[in-house]
């Protein structure tokens, strides 16, 4: 049973940051298409940006809380 748990624990850690590293090449792709058809909205592109990276970094980080969780409970 402990090998079940941390072959769970890797993949929950992988796929967090797999998913948290596509979220992140979308989301910068996207903001330089924004950015490139219409410069003058930069800035406030670039707030929003902000805003939704830290909330897409939160998910990994909860992965890996949650594959702490299955290796040492």
């Amino acid at each position: 049973m402990e090998d079940v748990n941390l072959l769970a624990a890797a993949l929950v850690a992988g796929m967090a940051g797999i998913g948290a590293g596509i979220g992140f090449g979308l989301m910068g792709g996207r903001f330089l298409e924004s950015v490139a058809r219409q410069p003058e909205l930069g800035p406030m592109l670039q707030t929003r940006m902000f805003i939704i990276a830290g909330l897409l970094d939160a998910v990994p980080i909860i992965g890996i809380a949650i594959a702490f969780l299955l290796i040492f409970l």
